[in-house]
């Protein structure tokens, strides 16, 4: 019996189906549809979305009797960023969300499904699972911020609580309603797509699961634009745990869950203590931060992986192995 058959009867430590970065092998086969996706998703963002979302944006201010140029011009902003700004880039990448199943559905020939999980579908009990196990890493993570020396600069955030004004207040709803739309889109993008863009391009010889996780958590820290050793070293360590836990549990929720909370604490530090112009662009920072960034993220990784362990989470899908054999297909549950 060939390794193919092996993987479609299954065996006691592996179960029959696609691991979740070998998803878009069972779509539509060619080696050049990985490429172009990733080629189409970052121009999506570098040109498509944002000329796209400026539209109504540059329509709204018009109505309002605003000057458009000069309105857009602060619109995106991030060295100075208001509330419409921050809405603004939060929409932008949770249009990732669309962009990805776009690309999964008509180059790929697969259900968006399968980017959320091996399901395929998010999987809403086990993402407030998660979420309530990145609750209680972040408490592990806050006993060791107390240990170590200053991991923020004084300019960053200071030692008192800010004014609650209105532009707080707006900041606020934005970071609330938003946030979590931009976490899904990143990770939808990043260790959606991405992930099992790497996962088909690359075979057992480079070792799949390694570029699936390696050359996303690359990519996720340098779109991040300008930024210190530290920073990236930071952004590159969150990536490389957020793939692992995709490629663990087989889907995204984990991932989110974590990109989410990390993203409600910053801004909302940055608002009661610091500014967010510091935060949106964080070119500074101590590598004091990387004891303790690592142990949210790594405590993190043990509380899901144990978790999985304990609801026999599946990590592959119910499906056979060949091309084409999820195009269109609903799951077994």
């Amino acid at each position: 019996m060939g390794p193919t058959a092996d993987r479609q009867a299954g065996t006691p430590d592996r179960p029959p189906g696609f691991t979740y970065p070998e998803i878009q092998r069972g779509g539509r086969p060619g080696a050049w549809r990985p490429v172009v996706g990733v080629l189409a998703l970052a121009a999506s963002f570098l040109l498509i979305v944002p000329v796209l979302l400026q539209v109504p944006f540059a329509l709204g201010f018009a109505v309002a009797g605003r000057d458009v140029g000069d309105s857009m011009s602060r619109l995106v902003e991030l060295d100075d960023p208001t509330p419409l700004g921050l809405a603004y880039l939060n929409l932008a990448l949770a249009a990732a969300i669309p962009v990805t199943w776009l690309l999964t559905r008509v180059l790929h020939g697969l259900r968006p499904g399968w980017l959320a999980s091996v399901l395929p579908r998010i999987r809403w009990r086990w993402f407030l699972v998660c979420f309530g196990l990145s609750l209680v890493s972040l408490v592990a993570t806050l006993l060791v911020s107390s240990l170590v020396p200053s991991t923020a600069d004084s300019a960053e955030v200071s030692g008192h609580l800010n004014d609650f004004t209105s532009t707080t207040r707006d900041f606020l709803v934005v970071v609330v309603l938003l946030t979590p739309l931009q976490a899904a889109g990143e990770e939808y993008a990043f260790r959606g797509y991405l992930t099992q863009s790497f996962g088909n391009l690359f075979g057992s010889w480079f070792g799949r699961p390694v570029a699936a996780v390696l050359f996303p958590a690359l990519l996720f820290a340098a779109a991040h634009g300008s930024q210190s050793p530290p920073v990236f070293f930071d952004r590159f360590a969150f990536g490389l745990v957020a793939g692992l836990l995709v490629v663990l549990t087989g889907g995204l929720e984990a991932g989110i869950a974590m990109h989410v909370l990390n993203n409600w604490l910053a801004f909302g530090l940055a608002l009661a203590f610091g500014d967010m112009a510091s935060t949106l662009n964080p070119v500074g920072g101590s590598w004091w931060t990387i004891p303790v960034t690592l142990t949210q993220s790594l405590t993190y990784l043990a509380l899901v992986l144990l978790a999985t362990r304990r609801r026999g989470l599946r990590s592959t899908t119910t499906t056979p192995v060949g091309p084409g054999v999820l195009e269109g297909s609903r799951p077994r549950v």
